[in-house]
């Protein structure tokens, strides 16, 4: 990676369900809508990862070329998902289901505006059961300290089970302009 770096310490857990949840979970509120995008355009779905992962430091995708991530979309194993409140995106998440067997949560998050109006535990199990849907023997997801401090316990309580944490150092390029916390910085 050329340019100047932030270095920023994570402490990355992986969680994993090895059955769909029994119980029924929340369900979204009548005022939302979850669309399944057949192909969404690269820069579309830049937009939603640059706006829902900006808080958290989500910057691996934002330094994929667009015709790259085109390609990621393309793929018949790759699905993102968007939620809609009174007729704009309030999240998204995506599906990856190329390792055969296994479907991972790779990204999932609120747009900010939409962040504590109550929709989180909702949307997550959408998601969920939106990827038990796809008939996998495993459901995955990984978070980190960069992320939003409640994701670890609602991935916890939507069922999930701790696989492994394992810290990371993370070169973050500093021409992304993130605004990176100071507790996660490494001197």
């Amino acid at each position: 990676m050329s340019g100047p770096t932030t270095r920023i310490a994570v402490t990355v857990t992986f969680l994993r369900q090895d059955a769909p949840p029994a119980e029924l979970g929340p369900i979204l509120p009548a005022d939302t809508v979850l669309v399944r995008l057949p192909r969404p355009t690269a820069r579309f779905y830049r937009y939603l990862y640059d706006t829902v992962g900006a808080p958290y430091v989500w910057w691996l995708r934002r330094t994929m070329p667009l015709s790259q991530i085109s390609e990621l979309l393309g793929h018949p194993g790759v699905s993102i998902h968007v939620l809609y409140r009174d007729y704009e995106p309030a999240g998204f998440f995506e599906l990856d289901a190329r390792a055969g067997g296994t479907v991972n949560l790779s990204y999932f998050g609120l747009m900010p505006h939409a962040v504590g109006q109550g929709l989180g535990r909702a949307f997550l199990r959408a998601a969920i059961d939106q990827a038990w849907g796809l008939g996998p023997r495993a459901v995955t997801v990984n978070t980190c300290t960069a992320d939003h401090p409640r994701a670890l316990p609602t991935y916890l309580r939507a069922g999930f089970e701790k696989v492994r944490a394992v810290r990371e150092i993370w070169d973050v390029p500093n021409h992304l302009g993130l605004e990176i916390p100071t507790h996660l910085r490494v001197a």
